[in-house]
């Protein structure tokens, strides 16, 4: 009896000191962690930059009501704002009629970090990377070290369509920072972002990787961000996004909020893409990208099980331009491209950035599923013309159908500015149908309904009527001088 008390007081003070070890080894992983994050702040702050800018504006001549104050207020109307906000009834602004217009300076603040391109000519020189929208228009560009040297930079190249740009300063300026790889970035990794949010110099705010790859937020025309809960905010724009090693892995672009402030959604450009983007405007002053001259749209459940294939597996080829690289190369209308250069495509927004950064000139291969079978294709990637895109014809499809078609006569093809001869026109949508769900307008040709030429009402009819059994359509349409496919289920 008297062992067993002895060995439970032993458990007993046993389960006490694992207890209080875990919860100070609990306490030293937090500070071990704190630490790390103190660490970072330290290497890199200063090689971060705030970037002020200065543009003119030209605004029409406004009628400004009388304030408390008398005309024009004798206090500074920006204060007042900020405590009574815009509805405040002695701010409200009119433009005066005939009025001219005026010019106005106009101040915009960013973020940015020093940068080293590590080959080439222009090696072992260093330059800031930012955002192309903080010095957009910019007369005058301002950028401020954290030891409070400032410089006045130039715009050595920008690049709108990634919202990349490079600034140059005629100084030794801070240490550039290492860049690491952000293909290897994964969702759930520990990153820091480092900025100047709301005029805030050298702001840090941590958090985690939410996401990679999102591509279809609607910000940029190329488009591959890595999605971060690190608090950014207005201001924040052209910051480094930096992993535990003090590498940057992203730059710091937007935020998806309602409010104008933080939300948890903030969005940075991968490291790996603004890097190359940044070498060529360095080395050549402009961005040049390959092309094939094709339209492309995601493969929807109801696409894929048109085309037998698995959703995600591949995307479509809604549309290949006459003479252009796929062409020639011999991709075709409808071909399901399933890899390019050896890698699986799954997202149309991804192929179409590394279409993009293909050297034009350069050959690629494609494979391509077509009719069931697989097919290999090299084609001669081309130089993509200023204003020429890929682009994406994804639509949602919905579920009953309900359109009107007609034979394009010489009159409907002088209503719907179309052409004559191929195809039969949508004359009329029934409200709620699956065509209208669909996004199908009158004035849409259809040109095939499952992958056979429709050039009468007649030819459109048998084919429907074929398909009552599966409640299936397939339907080729243009419309805007482009082409996609619309799945139809019923």
């Amino acid at each position: 009896m008297k062992s067993s008390l002895i060995k439970y007081l032993f458990l007993i003070l046993w389960l006490i000191t694992i207890s209080a070890f875990a919860e100070d080894a609990g306490i030293e992983n937090l500070r071990i962690t704190s630490k790390a994050f103190a660490s970072i702040a330290r290497k890199v702050s200063p090689s971060v930059v705030f970037i002020q800018v200065e543009s003119t504006k030209a605004v029409p001549s406004l009628q400004q009501f009388s304030t408390p104050f008398g005309p024009g207020g004798s206090l500074n109307d920006d204060l007042l704002k900020h405590f009574f906000g815009n509805q405040f009834r002695g701010f409200q602004q009119t433009p005066q009629p005939g009025a001219q217009q005026q010019e106005r300076r106009v101040m915009g603040q960013g973020s940015g970090f020093v940068f080293k391109v590590e080959s080439g000519l222009l090696s072992n020189k260093s330059y800031i990377m930012t955002n192309n929208h903080v010095v957009d228009h910019a007369d005058k560009i301002r950028v401020k070290f954290k030891d409070g040297k400032e410089y006045i930079a130039r715009l050595k190249g920008t690049d709108p369509k990634s919202d990349i740009a490079v600034l140059e300063v005629d100084a030794n300026i801070a240490p550039a920072l290492p860049l690491g790889n952000s293909s290897r970035l994964e969702v759930g990794e520990w990153v820091v972002a480092i900025g100047n949010p709301f005029g805030l110099s050298h702001t840090l705010t941590v958090g985690v990787v939410s996401a990679k790859g999102r591509s279809s937020v609607g910000i940029n025309d190329y488009e591959n961000f890595i999605q971060t809960d690190a608090a950014i905010n207005p201001g924040n724009s052209g910051g480094p996004l930096l992993n535990l090693d003090a590498e940057v892995v992203g730059m710091n672009t937007a935020i998806f909020s309602r409010s104008g402030g933080s939300m948890g959604i903030g969005f940075a450009i991968p490291i790996n893409l603004a890097k190359q983007i940044a070498e060529q405007l360095i080395e050549k002053g402009e961005v040049t990208r390959g092309h094939l001259g094709i339209v492309i749209q995601q493969l929807t459940p109801e696409l894929a099980e048109s085309f037998g294939v698995e959703p995600g597996e591949g995307i479509l080829v809604a549309q290949v331009s006459d003479n252009s690289p796929a062409q020639k190369a011999g991709v075709k209308q409808g071909d399901i491209i399933l890899s390019y250069k050896g890698s699986a495509v799954d997202n149309v927004g991804r192929f179409r950035n590394s279409v993009a950064l293909t050297t034009p000139g350069s050959k690629a291969k494609l494979v391509v599923l077509r009719d069931g079978k697989h097919k290999t294709l090299t084609v001669q990637i081309g130089k993509q013309e200023k204003g020429i895109q890929l682009t994406d014809r994804s639509k949602q499809d919905a579920d009953e159908i309900g359109i009107t078609v007609q034979t394009i006569t010489s009159q409907l093809a002088e209503q719907f500015n179309i052409e004559q001869g191929k195809g039969v026109v949508i004359t009329r949508v029934e409200p709620n149908s699956i065509a209208a769900r669909a996004g199908i307008r009158p004035g849409t040709v259809i040109l095939q309904a499952n992958r056979k030429p429709v050039n009468s009402t007649a030819d459109f009819r048998r084919i429907v009527k074929d398909s009552s059994a599966k409640k299936m359509l397939l339907l080729l349409v243009r419309e805007a001088g482009s082409q996609r496919f619309i799945a139809l289920n019923w």
